[in-house]
């Protein structure tokens, strides 16, 4: 009977490691199951990185170069040459330069010009002018500007002359091909004429038109009266009427009258200087 204990004893023992054992394999297999998951996990985490968003689109172009591109600057730049030889010797240079830039508020002009010409080795053409205008549109047609002028003739003994003010302007025209604009302002003008130094208020009327016949074609005329407010039989009217075709896309032939009217010139000088010249012109 002493034997049953310890029997018993070793059978309680091994159904106890038996027991034991089972539970470490159920053990196992939870922990197979927790593997699955986390692998699972893993291939959603690697879904969510595969769905990263483009990248962003580039920033727009500031305003300001926007505004360079769609409304740039035009420039032309002109020559002539006159020579004669036999019974007449002569010779005349001229040349300009222009450039404007239009936008929906401001309008921006620009020019320059000359001449120097002599007959028999005398001279006899010795004149340079330049202008610069703003324009500032407040409605399609209404605008306010700013305007200065030099002139210099030796032949005519204008040493110097400027004038320079404000205005307003309306465009009578304004369509693509044609435009006529009207001006009335004030100025203040400073010369040297003669042997006398002037400075004195002037008024100012003006109209401007142009025709493009094509992109290749197109005609001008200016003109401005400018008397001396408490003066005015003391006046100056400027005029111009010219005419240029495009030989190609940026070379053309250029053609025009330039008139410069002075009611009271220097001593012993005329009234009327006239120059009519052709040249070719460079478009950039």
């Amino acid at each position: 009977m002493k034997k049953y204990p310890a029997i018993l004893s070793i059978v309680a023992a091994v159904l106890t490691a038996f027991s034991l054992s089972t539970t470490a394999q159920t053990n196992i297999v939870t922990v197979t199951n927790v593997v699955s998951i986390l692998v699972t996990n893993v291939v959603t985490v690697t879904n969510v990185v595969d769905a990263t968003p483009a990248p962003a689109p580039a920033p727009a172009p500031p305003a300001a170069m926007e505004m360079a591109v769609k409304y740039p600057w035009a420039s032309s730049v002109s020559a002539g040459l006159t020579l004669t030889r036999g019974n007449s010797h002569t010779l005349l240079y001229s040349g300009s330069i222009a450039t404007d830039r239009k936008t929906p508020d401001n309008e921006f002009s620009l020019g320059a010009s000359g001449a120097y010409g002599s007959q028999d080795s005398v001279e006899n053409v010795n004149n340079y002018s330049g202008f610069a205008q703003w324009n500032h549109l407040f409605s399609e047609r209404f605008y306010a500007y700013a305007r200065v002028d030099a002139m210099r003739d030796v032949i005519a003994d204008l040493d110097y002359r400027f004038n320079l003010g404000p205005g307003v302007g309306y465009y009578l025209i304004k369509q693509t091909n044609t435009t006529l604009a009207v001006e009335a302002g004030v100025g203040y003008q400073n010369e040297h004429l003669g042997d006398e130094y002037n400075s004195f208020a002037t008024a100012r009327l003006a109209e401007r038109f142009e025709h493009k016949f094509s992109d290749r074609a197109r005609f001008w005329q200016n003109a401005e009266f400018l008397p001396q407010v408490d003066k005015l039989q003391n006046y100056a009217i400027n005029f111009e009427i010219g005419l240029e075709a495009s030989i190609t896309k940026t070379f053309g032939l250029k053609t025009f009258l330039d008139d410069n009217y002075q009611s009271e010139p220097a001593a012993n000088h005329y009234r009327n200087d006239v120059k009519l010249i052709s040249g070719v012109s460079y478009k950039f």
